[in-house]
């Protein structure tokens, strides 16, 4: 195995932090606009984030241009964190958040697409750094790699490894054989949702900074709003927006570009799609359903849209609270629980564990127990009409037996820094499955202020692994990864 080659690690990271430091300008004019005080922190934070990088990659300019698939792994985990430490500027220099540990907790949040948050009035917060704080859900969404995949061959680096690295679900799908045009096209989808959900929340009353904010968080499946209680007091017609596109954001973005072409047959023929949209109308109608039976319900129509909006919000690890799920009847918020382990379809921005990997599960337990009473037999595990290798049913398998297993060390971790079981639980399976809201006193009412300083660093990295998928991570801690 040949040589890490650190100086191309290190030149990436540098355009990824020229890349970061424009998008910080951004919010310059909502801060101009709204005459806000220290309204050039973001306009400093940029520069400051541009220069670093900039001489990062001065000094790095003669760094061989391979990428192999370790660099590709170091790259997305490395950039992460230091994207996100940069991304704390907006927050400490405009003193929105004076706390370093609550400014990068923020950051990194916003990132993952998590949408935990430390903030306790979010509306007294100037606008361009809450628009910082929609803008890094967005980048987080698709991802900065992919974005730096469809630009990096212009400097003369080629971005598969960053791809299957940022991208390490069953198996990302090609949209063009070239994978700096899949970016693109990701991109683009990606761009032209955000704008249409956007126009169609303006129409809905909202004005467009909260239109542009509620759409990053939407399409970015993030969650943050620009309001204390997130969307509950918006209109119906903003809310089924809302829904509209946590579901859009929810899919796999191949099936976007189907869609776009006018092959709308592709979409039905995909498996996870029909489980997905069927999943989700059945727990909606199961919800509603036992909620009607406990309780006296005199707008059936609001009843059935707070069910569908939080399981569309949790399923799609969005975030977004149109109710408070703890207090309603009976067990339904053990419902919802239970949801926060679905996780969106395989190749979209949602996060979690994949409904693809439980349809593999599933499929391969039925197939198990067909084995067990004909031995003989060769009964292969199918998914979209073609036989899966054992190699990625074992993939599957191992995920899902790490996933659980960190969320049971990160519940007894959290239960060591002095949380109750029911928050430890919540804020673990919250953050690992990038959700934000969880249950206990990270609950939809609640936030993350309260959580001890080392709970939040710890909590900080769930994101990380949860967001990358586990193994993006994981892999650079073994003594393999190392070795020549």
């Amino acid at each position: 195995m040949s040589k890490i080659n650190f100086k191309i690690i290190l030149s990436i990271i540098g355009f990824l932090l020229i890349l970061e430091g424009v998008f910080m300008f951004t919010g310059i004019p909502f801060s101009l606009l709204h005459c806000e005080t220290k309204c050039y922190s973001l306009l400093i934070s940029g520069i400051i984030t541009i220069i670093s990088g900039a001489v990062i990659r001065y000094y790095t300019r003669n760094a061989s241009k391979n990428i192999g698939r370790r660099e590709g792994y170091i790259i997305v985990s490395i950039a992460w964190i230091v994207i996100s430490l940069f991304g704390t500027l907006p927050y400490l220099i405009s003193g929105a958040i004076p706390n370093f540990t609550d400014a990068f907790f923020e950051t990194i949040s916003g990132f993952t697409t998590t949408g935990a948050s430390i903030l306790t009035d979010i509306e007294s917060v100037p606008s361009g750094i809450l628009f910082w704080r929609s803008m890094t859900q967005w980048i987080g969404g698709m991802g900065i790699i992919v974005l730096s995949v469809a630009i990096l061959p212009i400097l003369g680096i080629g971005g598969m490894q960053l791809f299957v690295a940022e991208m390490p679900g069953i198996a990302p799908d090609k949209l063009h054989p070239r994978i700096t045009q899949t970016a693109k096209r990701l991109w683009l989808i990606y761009v032209l949702l955000t704008l249409v959900e956007t126009i169609l929340l303006m129409l809905g009353g909202m004005d467009l900074f909260d239109s542009l904010c509620h759409s990053f968080a939407t399409m970015a499946t993030g969650g943050f709003s620009t309001q204390n209680a997130s969307v509950a007091d918006y209109s119906a017609h903003i809310q089924y927006v809302l829904i509209v596109f946590m579901f859009l954001a929810g899919t796999n973005f191949t099936l976007h570009y189907f869609a776009l072409r006018g092959k709308f047959k592709n979409i039905w023929k995909n498996e996870e799609y029909r489980y997905y949209l069927l999943f989700t109308l059945s727990v909606t109608i199961l919800i509603t359903f036992i909620w009607i039976l406990q309780s006296n319900i005199n707008n059936i129509e609001k009843t059935f849209r707070d069910s569908l909006f939080q399981v569309v919000s949790i399923i799609t690890t969005t975030g977004f609270v149109s109710s408070d799920y703890l207090i309603w009847p009976g067990f339904l918020w053990f419902f919802i629980f239970l949801l926060m382990f679905v996780g969106g379809s395989a190749g979209s921005t949602g996060g979690g564990i994949k409904i693809a990997r439980h349809i593999l599960l599933l499929k391969n337990s039925s197939a198990e127990l067909k084995r067990s009473i004909h031995p003989q037999a060769i009964i292969p595990v199918k998914y979209n009409g073609k036989a899966v290798s054992q190699d990625i049913i074992f993939k599957v398998m191992a995920f899902f037996l790490i996933y659980l297993t960190i969320f049971f060390i990160g519940t007894f971790v959290m239960t060591l820094f002095g949380l109750d079981f029911k928050s430890a639980i919540g804020s673990t399976i919250a953050t690992l499955g990038n959700i934000g809201p969880g249950i206990g006193k990270v609950g939809p009412v609640h936030n993350y202020a309260w959580i001890p300083d080392m709970g939040k660093w710890f909590l900080s990295l769930l994101m990380l692994l949860g967001r990358l998928e586990l193994f993006t991570v994981l892999i650079i801690f073994t003594s393999s990864f190392w070795k020549k």
